[in-house]
């Protein structure tokens, strides 16, 4: 038999494997002296590498951080890098989250797509390439292959910094399975910067509150600010017009709504930033602190409804990843201060010190301070190199499909450990689903993507 065929016979164990993995809601959770990122995220790593151990392979739990099983004995290592972590289940489902449930031909539950599914039919790709090497009598592999098991690629890729700290060994190369096909060669770098504006305020005008967003990496789809005011103001402000603006009177004064359009922050053209949209309108009232007004127009004049960074002069692009995107995702204010959250991705040949400076001294010169910062560098490699050249003809001759290496505004484990790429599970033209309600993965696909895998190990192990 071809190994292909190996993959497919280990259907009906992945999807009772992958059910239970699903009913364990491993997002992250409180910290505990042994499940650093919560008691359900700790439960899943247990369940996986307890599966591997059953399936015969070597395993591995460091510190409740980080998993991993082994098969072959070659001195060099391919890795695989999978998470069990997931986001919250959040509103919208019609089905359990957490149940696992198979119907159309589907398997239903939040990690189907972001990374359970994925990882399972890693781990039963890897069973399928000991089954035909032995099989079939093929020759021992040159490299061993490490599948390895993340629980916190969802809130910040720690557990990978651990591993790397603790002696984790490095791959030659490898990939991990948690964006797109063809082959993801190039990762734009990201940076998170939060910035704080202080200032005491006087006089009749003054904002009390003003609140917007989730998180830096989503475009904000509406803001609400609260200002004190007399009420003879309060009845102008109420009087004024603007796009997508609604204002209403409160017993203190005016409480002004602005909206937008919610979207990813690797692509925030695709939305309508609702702080910009609020911090323009702030910039035609009278507020009373000259200091906030400025830190307002700043806001409004140097990021309103940009995308690209251009008014800040960090504008840029490159030929394999396009433009640089910017997000001002978070904005958070009461009485004393003022927080921001952004978001921005440059492009993969470029680097932190074209972009971060310039922009931190401009939000410097307004009186901004700088509070929180988390860099991800960008990740780039050419498409006639290791691994993705081998995962790239992989690729075609398991699909049929022309095969091309693109780069992302997202993040992957790739950043996070060296000569790894990402590599499915979505193919071109399948609908999103991960972090969405009804999140799902069609049988066929998962079983396809078994196949994929246990291909692609076996090419990069032999």
């Amino acid at each position: 038999m071809e190994l292909r065929e190996y993959a497919e016979l280990q259907k009906d164990e992945l999807l009772e494997t992958l059910q239970t993995l699903i009913q364990i809601p491993s997002v992250r959770g409180e910290t505990e002296a042994d499940a650093p990122y919560g008691r359900k995220v700790r439960e899943c790593l247990d369940a996986a590498l307890e599966t591997a151990e059953r399936l015969g392979f070597k395993s591995c739990n460091m510190d409740n951080q980080v998993g991993y099983c082994e098969y072959g004995e070659g001195e060099e290592m391919v890795a695989v890098l999978a998470h069990l972590d997931v986001v919250p289940e959040g509103d919208g489902w019609t089905v359990e989250p957490y149940g696992g449930i198979i119907a159309d031909g589907r398997i239903y539950g939040r990690g189907s797509m972001d990374d359970k599914g994925p990882c399972t039919a890693a781990l039963y790709g890897l069973k399928a390439v000991r089954e035909y090497i032995e099989r079939e009598g093929k020759a021992p592999l040159k490299r061993r292959i490490r599948l390895i098991f993340g629980t916190n690629e969802e809130t910040g890729s720690a557990d990978m910094s651990y591993y790397r700290a603790h002696g984790g060994e490095l791959p030659v190369c490898g990939f991990t399975p948690d964006a797109e096909y063809p082959v993801i060669n190039g990762e734009k770098g990201i940076i998170n910067e939060d910035y704080v504006l202080s200032y005491e305020q006087s006089g009749p005008v003054q904002l009390l509150s003003l609140r917007s967003g989730g998180a830096p990496n989503i475009v904000p789809a509406q803001t609400v600010a609260e200002l004190s005011c007399p009420a003879e103001t309060a009845e102008q402000i109420c009087k004024m017009q603007a796009e997508k603006i609604r204002t209403e009177r409160t017993e203190r004064g005016v409480r002004i709504t602005a909206e937008g359009l919610s979207a990813h922050g690797a692509f925030p053209q695709d939305g309508e930033n609702a702080i910009g949209r609020l911090m323009i309108f702030l910039t035609k009232l009278p507020l009373s602190t000259e200091k906030l007004a400025e830190g307002i127009r700043f806001v409004a004049e140097k990021l309103g409804m940009e995308t690209d960074g251009t008014a800040l002069g960090i504008a840029m692009t490159d030929e394999p990843s396009g433009a640089l995107t910017l997000n001002l995702g978070v904005a958070e204010g009461d009485a004393h201060a003022l927080t921001l959250r952004l978001n921005y991705r440059y492009p993969v040949t470029k680097c932190y010190e074209d972009c971060e400076p310039k922009l931190r001294e401009a939000f410097e010169t307004v009186g901004f301070t700088m509070k929180n910062q988390l860099h991800k560098a960008s990740l780039y490699v050419a498409a006639d190199q290791e691994p993705v050249k081998t995962l790239l003809s992989v690729y075609t001759e398991m699909t049929g499909l022309p095969g091309e290496a693109k780069s992302i505004g997202g993040g992957t484990y790739a950043k996070c450990i060296p000569n790894t790429v990402a590599f499915g599970p979505i193919f071109p033209g399948d609908v999103v689903r991960e972090h969405k309600p009804d999140e799902y993965m069609e049988i066929e696909r998962l079983v396809q993507n078994t196949q994929i895998y246990a291909e692609a190990m076996y090419r990069l192990a032999k």
